[in-house]
């Protein structure tokens, strides 16, 4: 049997995170080791899949480009899971990751893969803070990491190289932060692999985009048995009906004057930018 179904961007965050919540690594290390999950949207939709709780959004982008949120607040972007048990790991990320062992898991997602396996996500404070600073470890400690990233990431090109092509300082102007990107090591999840872990099916992707909600939207054949694709028909059904994960207050844009401010470079909207131009700033700034 085969069935044609086309997942928007939001969507896929819930059926990879779903997915990533089925992994057998990642559930011996809920019920028996711990699990490190680095803010983001769709790892937020993990944290909801396992504990019920939206994680604090950072970083994003918008139809104003990569911008931050509005104001700081205490909810946590990074956390531990132990025994079912979570802690806020923002002010102590590398250490926790250092604390590691074999059998704990990472999740992190990722703003950019390519088609040879890379993954990288962008830094638009200095040293990608925290968890920017903690990457190098994710490898040298050998920890278990998983990238959680919709099909919308994937970038032309290869991420060794397009990593020399921007960086924090090197624009003049940018739509919102200027950002540089850091490399990413681990099993990347996709719609793809999501479908293949939720049933047992072939998924092959067959468009790109759309409108009308459906941009960056992915349109895909699976085939297999008749119970398996109407399995996975219904946990595509379900997943459509999903919010934006993420907490609320975390999801309002940054203005000028908003904390990370002090932290961004180039930034058309705080002035900073040192090409002038008049840019359309009403479209993109309401």
């Amino acid at each position: 049997m085969k069935a044609q179904l086309t997942i928007t961007v939001n969507t896929g965050k819930w059926l990879i995170s779903r997915a990533i919540t089925k992994i057998p690594e990642v559930q011996k290390a809920f019920e028996k080791g711990r699990i490190v999950l680095k803010g983001g949207t769709t790892v937020s939709c993990v944290s909801e899949e396992l504990i019920g709780l939206k994680l604090r959004i950072s970083g994003r982008i918008t139809p104003r480009g990569t911008v931050g949120s509005f104001k700081s607040i205490e909810a946590p972007h990074s956390i531990l899971i132990e025994k079912g048990k979570w802690e806020n790991i923002d002010e102590c990320f590398i250490e926790k990751v250092l604390g590691l062992e074999p059998g704990d898991v990472i999740i992190i997602g990722a703003n950019a893969i390519d088609t040879e396996g890379n993954a990288a996500i962008m830094a638009g404070s200095p040293g990608g803070g925290n968890p920017g600073k903690a990457i190098a470890a994710l490898t040298a400690e050998g920890v278990n990491t998983i990238i959680a990233a919709g099909l919308e990431k994937l970038i032309p090109g290869r991420i060794p190289e397009i990593t020399r092509k921007c960086g924090r300082k090197v624009c003049d102007f940018a739509m919102g932060m200027s950002v540089g990107l850091i490399p990413v090591y681990g099993r990347i999840v996709t719609e793809v692999e999501a479908l293949k872990i939720l049933g047992d099916v072939e998924v092959t992707v067959i468009g790109k985009g759309g409108i009308n909600g459906a941009e960056g939207s992915t349109t895909i054949v699976v085939e297999g048995s008749e119970e398996s694709v109407k399995k996975i028909i219904k946990e595509v059904s379900e997943a459509s009906n999903r919010h934006l994960s993420g907490n609320e207050e975390s999801l309002k844009e940054c203005k000028p004057g908003s904390p990370g401010c002090v932290y961004h470079l180039s930034c058309y909207y705080s002035h900073k930018n040192k090409i002038k131009t008049n840019f359309n700033e009403v479209r993109y700034f309401k």
